[in-house]
């Protein structure tokens, strides 16, 4: 169950006690998050519903245009089945962002958060109005939002992954292998495919095949066009 809620703004009549006044410029009013509330039983959506309905910078959207929403919020006790299967769905609207209200975050339920593509979590003792305003503006801009401890072991969780899996396979968490990223580096540094193949100790035709397959697979038109790309993206 999802509510909204519209303010209007007060009528006050018009005194004229001389001649009229010049018109005040227009202030643009800024900008509100339209928000969709989804919880596993009554109270807890009716709490936060409370905690927003009265906040200037958002808008409660109803069930029928809870798909348009810039945020959706998941208030549950823990990630249990049924809250995958929502945060799965939630997924597939690609114009929404998810944030995580939960009580009791246990062991696992970080790797199942990265999957879900949750933007944002807030622990319910903390889901307080600011708490809340907070988590809604800062996915609307892009932004992510998670409390410190769970930060330390998102950063564990991906340093982890990439010691135990991607390292032992030569790939990255970037979209280039080591090796790629070898070869787009040195040609950036200006070297041709036969330097190339004597510092990498690889043949020139690996060398070629390499750099060719990095073109086609992020679509890039040649090297230049690669070594352009992965600089202005951080890979090299």
């Amino acid at each position: 169950m999802i509510f909204t809620e519209t303010a209007h703004e007060p009528r006050v009549p018009q005194q004229h006690t001389g001649p009229a006044a010049p018109a005040p410029a227009t202030r643009t009013a800024p900008a509100r998050v339209s928000v969709a509330v989804y919880a596993e039983d009554p109270i807890l959506h009716t709490g936060v519903v409370q905690q927003l309905r009265q906040q200037p910078e958002i808008e409660l959207v109803t069930d029928a245009e809870a798909d348009r929403a810039q945020a959706s919020l998941v208030v549950v006790d823990r990630v249990d089945e049924p809250t995958v299967r929502l945060l799965h769905r939630l997924q597939r609207n690609t114009s929404t962002r998810t944030g995580l209200v939960v009580g009791l975050f246990e062991a696992g339920s970080l790797q199942t958060m990265i999957e879900c593509g949750v933007a944002a979590v807030l622990r319910r003792s903390e889901a307080d109005r600011d708490g809340l305003v907070h988590l809604v503006t800062a996915m609307a801009k892009g932004e992510g939002v998670l409390p410190g401890d769970l930060l330390g072991k998102l950063l564990d969780h991906v340093s982890r992954v990439q010691r135990t899996v991607l390292d032992p396979r030569g790939l990255t968490l970037s979209t280039l292998t080591t090796r790629e990223a070898d070869m787009l580096r040195l040609v950036s540094e200006g070297f041709d495919t036969a330097e190339i193949a004597q510092k990498t100790s690889y043949s020139e035709r690996t060398v070629k095949n390499v750099l060719h397959e990095v073109a086609t697979r992020l679509h890039l038109r040649n090297r230049a066009h690669a070594v352009g790309y992965a600089l202005r993206n951080g890979l090299i």
